[in-house]
């Protein structure tokens, strides 16, 4: 595993965020610079199931004098609903790894056949094709497919693309068979890493499934969560605080501990600014996973 130095914890942190590797507007290298210019020392690259922008983003931290830890961000279901779980400080050439990433490429790839046909069923032809030539070498996504919505004039922006076509129970809202929590949390410990939970708050579910998910998930192996992730409101950060603290304690499992990130996208995007959020000084944060 790579052991970031000390003084990469001496200045702002940032442990999700995407690049052109998955559904990011900037290449690793200029996320790099994006994060040194907001005074981030340590970046975990976590693009969605790909860590082809890792090479990259450590060469372009090694100039900018930031550090790069390894990172992926791994779709799963729990139950039947997507959650997203980071895996942090991986190998990325573990075969466990790798062959997670094989098994979601798959499944990517059967889905975007599959929303295409939705999209060409309403008159969108070329939607597949169109898609893949925006996606290139990155995993292709909906936002492929938002941006192609645009491209070809069927809609004036990519917000409205997932309003009318894309979007939660919309035409091109198809359903993977991810892997399950447990499986994945399994997959990321394989490959030496520790798994957090991905933005907790932004599921939609009651305080009380949103308590049996941290349970279930601090059980099944997990490390962390992400108690903060880009901007949110100081109450809700307080109260998963709170579920996070107690989470497992009734069946014997370990408290999470607290990890953030900006899940910055594009640079237009304030309240998901690189390194704009900060640890309380008195959690246990994730780092310590791996520093001990």
């Amino acid at each position: 595993m790579n052991i970031p130095n000390a003084a990469a914890y001496s200045g702002r942190i940032d442990l999700h965020c995407h690049s052109t590797a998955s559904d990011g507007i900037l290449s690793p290298a200029a996320l790099v610079s994006r994060a040194k210019s907001q005074g981030v020392t340590l970046l975990a690259l976590t693009d969605h199931d790909t860590v082809a922008g890792l090479a990259e983003a450590r060469a372009a931290g090694g100039e900018e004098g930031v550090e790069i830890l390894p990172g992926i961000e791994f779709s799963a279901l729990w139950g039947r609903r997507p959650v997203h779980i980071v895996g942090l400080n991986v190998d990325a050439d573990a075969p466990a790894l790798r062959e997670g990433i094989e098994l979601r490429d798959r499944l990517r790839r059967e889905r975007a056949e599959r929303i295409a046909g939705q999209l060409e069923k309403r008159g969108f032809t070329g939607a597949l094709e169109g898609a893949r030539a925006l996606a290139g070498d990155s995993v292709l996504g909906r936002p492929h497919f938002a941006r192609w919505l645009v491209q070809a004039g069927h809609v004036e922006d990519s917000a409205r693309a997932f309003k009318r076509y894309l979007g939660a129970g919309k035409a091109g809202d198809v359903k993977v068979d991810w892997p399950s929590l447990e499986e994945t949390v399994a997959t990321i410990r394989a490959a030496g890493g520790h798994a957090v939970l991905a933005h907790p708050l932004k599921y939609g579910l009651t305080r009380t499934r949103l308590e049996r998910l941290l349970d279930e998930f601090s059980r099944a192996g997990g490390g962390a969560a992400e108690l903060l992730c880009g901007r949110q409101n100081p109450v809700q950060t307080r109260d998963l605080r709170r579920l996070m603290e107690s989470a497992a304690a009734e069946n014997g499992g370990s408290p999470l501990r607290a990890s953030l990130g900006s899940d910055f996208h594009q640079p237009d995007q304030p309240w998901r600014e690189l390194g704009s959020v900060h640890l309380p000084p008195d959690v246990e944060p994730v780092w310590k996973l791996w520093q001990t």
